[in-house]
């Protein structure tokens, strides 16, 4: 796990997490709510919460396809092999 995965799960959480305990706020000093209620406003946050983690888990990270050592390596590849940038594409 990358260094920013963790500051995004973190800040998420955090976010969420504040999120949650101003919606119970609200909930219990201007609106009379009853427990479902609250119960389905927590639910409703982790879900939000583990959609969005899931989701940029699965976002493909294009860093490493921009990493000047690899072009550096694939273009010294293809020069060996006779492959010209023409061809490659």
């Amino acid at each position: 796990m990358k260094k920013k995965d963790i500051v995004f799960t973190f800040g998420l959480t955090l976010l969420m997490g504040i999120l949650w305990v101003a919606g119970e706020v609200v909930m219990g000093l201007w609106i009379a709510a009853p427990a479902w209620v609250h119960i389905l406003w927590f639910v409703l946050i982790v879900v939000v919460t583990l959609t969005v983690s899931v989701w940029h888990s699965l976002v493909e990270d294009e860093s490493g396809q921009l990493d000047p050592k690899r072009e550096k390596y694939e273009r010294k590849l293809n020069k060996r092999r006779g492959v010209t940038e023409e061809d490659d594409i």
